[in-house]
């Protein structure tokens, strides 16, 4: 065994374990035969016809022991819930008195009939156990009281946050409301998956490594490819490749993907999310607005039975339509300033007026974007489409065909943050190769978010893309608004975090 030293608690269960094995038992089997979950035998359970659940199977990991001499019950939580195992003495004759070689955390399977206690308690009552896995660490088990006003008062929770997501698999143990949330990310994106399947859509791949990386304004990580010694991006959105296949002659495509962004941590980002990305043939934003509200809407329905949830202590409706204001409207409507053909130096000089902090050597993109997420963006609470960004914040969309100096695109605010984003794509080569120069300018100034010129990209929308809308959704964002959760980190399995501090 390791020199690492142990509790006297992980000393005894070694020895336990030992003590099982000399008596000849196989403390790692190879599998189980399991018939039925704790949810099946309580939801099934009959007292007029107990005979239903008359031969069951069983297995899951103890969370309670509770031993009364010649008779003993246990709790065993499965992927489900919890179920009650009763074990009496001399119906295991030749394993009852190793059940005190067990403890909470050790994964059983248990064959018996289901029945109910003088409690009132549905139960198995065992008339088989086999260990299938010794737990060679205590599990941090919370104890629960009710106090004489009847509150329930929870002892020793595990409850340290940072704690928890470093060690997601006790958490989900200790703590299995986290995996309802878990379960709802994976309902939505199913359900998702198939609202684009049943539109004809499909689903695509394309590379995560990448040498020419684009699609948005992101610092990206960077790795080495040895055998053709080069320097691959790992990528920031899917974008450009999509695109490429909408020009491949595909009309409706999509993507649920791991993106990367070299980027900082808070409860709103990871370096490391999850997007989805659709591009459609012959539609343009306003069609892109009508379909995401309506998935978003039928989204809330499959996860919570209503298109309403609550989000940080309010209510969110996502009763179609949502709100539709232009990005100038909303400025407006939270500075008391009309913005549009301001100069950055104007901007800058509201900036200090309106308390907007701004470094003066920001692009002018970069000065409007600062005072919308300052003054607009903690605003929009309930679902508001944020249309018609100005030409320079947007270098892949189209412009807008009525509004001079400004692009067919929009983002999805709710409760205060990004959703999702979208543009009529620009598929215009002559115009999307000065973009993309422009970007090159700005990088070249020093704005090492601005994007690269990509060759090739432009060298299919020569070929020829049809008129297109595009959208990309970020999944964890999704996922943490439809299940009330307040940060990104509580929707994902395993965070980014900092280095432990020995």
């Amino acid at each position: 065994m390791s020199d690492i030293i142990k509790t006297d608690q992980e000393l005894r269960r070694l020895e336990e374990l030992n003590l099982l094995e000399e008596a000849g038992v196989n403390v790692y089997p190879y599998s189980y035969d399991k018939t039925h979950s704790s949810i099946d035998i309580l939801t099934n359970f009959d007292d007029a016809n107990p005979e239903v659940l008359s031969s069951v199977s069983v297995a899951g990991r103890i969370m309670s022991i509770r031993r009364m001499g010649k008779a003993s019950f246990c709790h065993i939580q499965d992927d489900s819930g919890k179920i009650q195992i009763y074990l009496k003495q001399d119906e295991l004759p030749d394993f009852y008195e190793k059940t005190k070689l067990l403890d909470i955390g050790d994964i059983i399977g248990v064959k018996g009939f289901v029945f109910r206690t003088r409690m009132g308690e549905v139960s198995v009552h065992s008339k088989e156990i086999v260990i299938l896995c010794k737990s060679l660490k205590p599990l941090p088990v919370a104890k629960e009281e009710v106090d004489e006003q009847g509150n329930k008062i929870v002892h020793d929770a595990f409850a340290d946050v940072e704690l928890r997501y470093r060690k997601r698999y006790i958490d989900l143990i200790v703590n299995p409301e986290v995996k309802d949330t878990f379960k709802k990310r994976s309902k939505i994106i199913a359900t998702m998956r198939n609202y684009f399947d049943e539109q004809g859509w499909i689903e695509v791949e394309t590379p995560v490594l990448q040498p020419i990386y684009g699609g948005a304004t992101a610092r990206p990580f960077v790795t080495h490819h040895n055998a053709l010694d080069i320097d691959l991006y790992l990528r920031i959105a899917d974008e450009l490749y999509l695109k490429r296949l909408i020009v491949g002659g595909f009309e409706g495509v999509y993507e649920i993907s791991k993106n990367f962004r070299n980027e900082g941590m808070d409860k709103m980002h990871n370096p490391e999310f999850t997007s989805m990305e659709i591009y459609v043939a012959y539609k343009d934003y306003e069609w892109m607005m009508n379909m995401l509200e309506d998935l978003i809407s039928k989204l809330c329905i499959a996860v919570n039975g209503t298109d309403e949830v609550e989000y940080d202590g309010q209510m969110i409706s996502f009763k179609k339509p949502f709100r539709r204001a232009s990005m100038y409207e909303l400025l407006k409507e939270y500075t008391g300033h009309d913005l549009q053909g301001k100069t950055k130096d104007e901007l800058i000089s509201l900036c200090k007026e309106i308390d907007v902090p701004i470094d003066p050597k920001s692009s002018f993109m970069k000065v409007l974007d600062e005072i919308f997420s300052v003054k607009v963006q903690p605003n929009l609470i309930q679902p508001t489409f944020n249309m018609d960004y100005p030409l320079e914040m947007s270098p892949l969309a189209k412009k807008h065909r009525t509004k001079e100096g400004l692009v067919e695109r929009f983002e999805l605010f709710v409760s205060g943050f990004e959703v999702a984003n979208a543009f009529s794509e620009l598929n215009d080569p002559r115009d999307q190769r000065e973009r993309l120069e422009d970007q090159a300018r700005e990088r070249a100034a020093g704005d090492d978010e601005a994007m690269i010129l990509d060759e090739d990209f432009l060298n299919a929308l020569e070929i020829g893309m049809p008129p297109t809308s595009g959208l990309g959704v970020g999944i964890d964002r999704l996922v943490m608004l439809l299940t009330g959760r307040k940060s990104i980190r509580d929707v994902l399995f395993f965070p980014q975090m900092k280095p432990e501090t020995k």
